[in-house]
């Protein structure tokens, strides 16, 4: 309570000044205990990427070993997991509140890990990976929500990439642990971070928002000087938020079909569609498998910390655009990335070496070189691509459906529309891993590859028609160019809303 002194004399510095100085350092504290949660569930979203070739080589303990189809359902039951999970913090987010759920994640993920770490049998293998995916969806349901409530506009954008940079974190202390660690003690270091973040979690304040909206107004007042220093005039924000949230309403079915409910809804849901479409979760997942089918002259595990640390690269990159250059910009520079490395990714798998090196049947030596040369170069080109891809997704499709779903969902229905965003994504993950085992023994990697191709110019388009700019506008304006259905234009000299 060391703020108890300057509360005594709110009047003085009421009068003083109501452009108030915000101290952003308990704001950052509070935000990095939170996003361990995301940390978690990038790391148990591609736990099976070092596994899986452990637990389909034949000198696997015979009770653990996987076939093709097991494999499969080792990957992708993650997804129903977290297709459960998110629908159940849909319900808890509005129960028990965001911290409380973030911190509840917590328990399905230590028992999961548990479980995988001590795992005798397949059962508990598959229901250790639908435990961790149970806690995954609960996070990124939970997470963005309260970290938008928490933060204020200035680092709204900045904040609102960090659940992507933390998961990006875990994944890549996965592929590199992966490396040294065998798998059972991978399980076990699991649920290191699940246990800090609660620890860290009880100390942090619950959302001012959220106490609000309970009627709870001391407490709200006490949370939001805790997030903005002591210094901060809280009065303003509090009314503002008050007063967003006395203008709402609860929002009945019919209300759901006027455009201000069901644009938003739209858009973040088919962002959600199209994100997975793009075929990131599987790629992610199988990532050492994939390389282990594309020739590459690199160990898969090598190319998979590779492609972890170019991830997280490229989300720093996005992390300190995002603000700068716009959503939609970010957005179509990550759909042309992505469309382009598809493309390439496509052809390669399709094409067949050429047997043309012939002509140099008398300097065979020279003809020999020749082709060893073109085959390491080549060999080259899926991994390079893979980077590009990611690289691409992590740059805009990545961090900015998530911003954007905390953003522009309307704030009465953001608690049921952010469960269904959760759920198709999930969903829509599901499927896509599970066929993509399949797809890839049947067909090859062309057929898979081709169909995220499509889907990129998909992403494209949605873009260019249904996305909204909402780079430097407070959560109310957003809120208000959908109930207006004015287009608002951002010129960077005037930030008013300009009307169409």
């Amino acid at each position: 309570e060391t703020n108890m002194n300057s509360e005594n004399t709110p009047l003085l510095r009421r009068t003083t000044s109501s452009l108030s100085e915000i101290s952003n350092s308990r704001l950052y504290l509070a935000v990095f205990s939170a996003v361990l949660g995301n940390f978690n569930f990038g790391y148990s979203l591609v736990y099976p990427s070092p596994v899986l070739p452990k637990l389909t080589s034949p000198d696997a303990d015979p009770r653990l070993r996987l076939d093709p189809n097991q494999a499969a359902w080792f990957g992708s039951i993650y997804s129903l997991g977290a297709a459960a999970g998110g629908l159940g913090a849909m319900l808890l987010n509005d129960l028990i509140g965001r911290k409380m759920s973030i911190m509840m994640s917590a328990v399905p993920s230590t028992a999961g890990y548990t479980l995988m770490g001590g795992a005798v049998n397949l059962s508990m293998l598959h229901g250790g990976r639908f435990l961790t995916g149970v806690a995954g969806g609960m996070t990124a349901a939970s997470i963005p929500v309260y970290i938008s409530e928490i933060s204020h506009k200035k680092v709204r954008g900045a904040l609102g990439s960090c659940p992507q940079i933390t998961a990006v974190f875990g994944t890549l202390t996965l592929y590199a642990l992966g490396l040294v660690v065998p798998w059972r003690w991978l399980a076990v270091a699991g649920c290191v971070p699940a246990v800090l973040m609660v620890v860290l979690l009880v100390f942090m304040p619950s959302s001012p928002r959220r106490l609000l909206s309970l009627g709870q107004e001391q407490k709200a007042e006490k949370a939001l000087r805790w997030l903005r220093g002591a210094k901060y005039n809280t009065s303003i924000e509090l009314n503002a938020i008050q007063h967003s949230i006395n203008t709402q309403v609860k929002i009945t079915l019919a209300q759901l079909a006027t455009p201000i409910y069901y644009r938003p809804i739209l858009i973040s849901v088919g962002m959600r569609f199209l994100q997975q479409m793009t075929g990131i979760t599987p790629i992610l997942v199988y990532l050492e498998p994939i390389f282990a089918k594309s020739s590459v002259s690199l160990e898969p595990r090598y190319d998979a910390a590779i492609v972890g640390a170019v991830r997280l690269l490229s989300v720093a990159v996005a992390a300190s655009l995002m603000d700068k250059a716009g959503r939609k910009a970010l957005l179509y520079t990550s759909s042309m990335l992505m469309f382009l490395s598809s493309l390439t990714l496509t052809m390669i798998s399709h094409t067949t070496p050429c047997p043309a090196v012939n002509v140099t049947a008398p300097n065979s030596e020279l003809g020999n070189a020749l082709q060893a040369s073109q085959e390491t170069a080549l060999s080259f080109v899926p991994l390079i691509s893979t980077v590009v891809f990611i690289f691409g997704y992590a740059m805009g499709w990545g961090p900015i459906t998530w911003l954007l779903m905390s953003e522009v969902l309307p704030l009465v229905a953001r608690g049921v529309a952010s469960g269904l965003c959760v759920t198709v994504s999930w969903v829509t993950a599901f499927v896509l891993t599970h066929a993509f085992t399949l797809l890839v023994d049947a067909y090859g990697l062309y057929v898979p590859y081709l169909m995220f191709t499509v889907v990129c110019v998909f992403c494209l388009l949605f873009n260019a028609v249904c996305i909204p700019e909402t780079r430097k506008r407070s959560l109310e304006e957003i809120e208000n160019y959908f109930r207006t259905g004015r287009t608002f234009t951002i010129r960077q000299n005037h930030p008013s809303v300009v009307s169409s």
